[in-house]
């Protein structure tokens, strides 16, 4: 009798290939027929391994919100392949999307406006405790209870509603909604940009912890490079929907290999030195999406680009280290 081989664990939770997501916006004339479009997220690849925290970061508009809504399949990506767990998901039914949903979570920027407010935050939590039967029914409250008790708040907050919590709580309470599900991803979109800083201290310090209790992986995505340096295992960079650079956090915070890395890490300010860190200032401003430039699509504001820069695409590669990075001259 012939022995059936056990399938093998995945290396990574998630691998995104080739990922893209694009807006039409109409024609550019009233007579003309050639459409436009917002490629807001561009051939994006990379992977996430179980337990890691990936920080995405770059300048606002530069198409990482509109990433982690297009792995959820929020927004359906235009093309690419997105896996779970060995998995195209982005192949899936609405039925099929809604149960792998459980393992997926996201918790977004404005935490007022993504909770309902008409529901108290217990009748809230109970729901879709109830829809994903992740407990009995009599068990319901004393689990959301718990739940609360996991994210810094008290049980008696079961009772109440939104509107009479504080902007950190009520982040806390999208914390709680998130893990409800017990999830294995979580996407947090921008999740403490909205937080006075003492309180986005709390709120990553809480989301470390309750990644080492619930054994999450994150992909967490900011515009702050102190906060992703904080929380992150590895960092990619993001510029006009394409990933110019991916690294360990150490790795690339010391040793950024991007001009536009380099860029965006030169303004971090030092206090561990009186030495003053020279400031990397970039000309221009950042191209619309709707009219990218052609080659490298840094190009226009890089302070080492060449004629080959203007024409070429860099491809997105491999260097020592497991630094990869978008540049001819790398």
């Amino acid at each position: 009798m012939q022995a059936v081989e056990k399938p093998q664990p995945h290396a990574h939770l998630l691998e995104v290939k080739a990922l893209k997501k694009y807006f039409p916006t109409g024609s550019s004339g009233l007579f003309s027929k050639e459409k436009h479009e917002v490629k807001a997220v561009d051939d994006i690849s990379f992977s996430v391994k179980k337990g890691e925290t990936l920080g995405i970061v770059g300048e606002s508009g530069c198409g990482k919100s509109t990433m982690g809504r297009a792995i959820l399949q929020l927004q359906p990506p235009t093309g690419g392949e997105v896996w779970f767990e060995g998995q195209d998901i982005s192949k899936l039914s609405k039925n099929q999307l809604r149960e792998l949903r459980k393992d997926i979570q996201i918790i977004f920027q404005d935490p007022f406006g993504s909770l309902n407010q008409r529901m108290t935050v217990g009748s809230m939590l109970s729901e879709i405790v109830r829809v994903h039967k992740i407990v009995p029914k009599e068990n319901e409250l004393k689990y959301v209870q718990k739940l609360l008790q996991d994210v810094g708040l008290n049980p008696e907050h079961y009772w109440r509603y939104p509107h009479e919590f504080s902007g950190g709580q009520r982040q806390r309470i999208s914390i709680a909604r998130a893990l409800a599900v017990r999830p294995k991803l979580i996407i947090c979109d921008e999740a403490v940009s909205a937080l006075d800083v003492s309180v986005q201290a709390q709120v990553l310090n809480l989301l470390k912890k309750l990644k080492n209790k619930y054994q999450l992986t994150y992909i967490f995505i900011s515009h702050d490079l102190s906060v992703v340096k904080h929380i992150s295992d590895r960092v990619g960079v993001m510029y006009l929907g394409k990933l110019v650079e991916l690294a360990d956090k150490k790795e690339i915070y010391t040793n950024p290999k991007h001009p536009y890395t380099k860029a965006l890490f030169s303004a971090i300010p030092d206090v561990s030195t009186e030495k003053k860190k020279e400031r990397m200032v970039l000309k221009g401003d950042v191209p619309s999406p709707l009219n990218i430039p052609s080659g490298c699509r840094f190009h226009t504001r890089c302070p080492v680009a060449t004629e080959q820069c203007k024409v070429e695409v860099p491809l997105f590669r491999k260097t020592e280290n497991d630094h990869n990075v978008a540049c001819h001259f790398v």
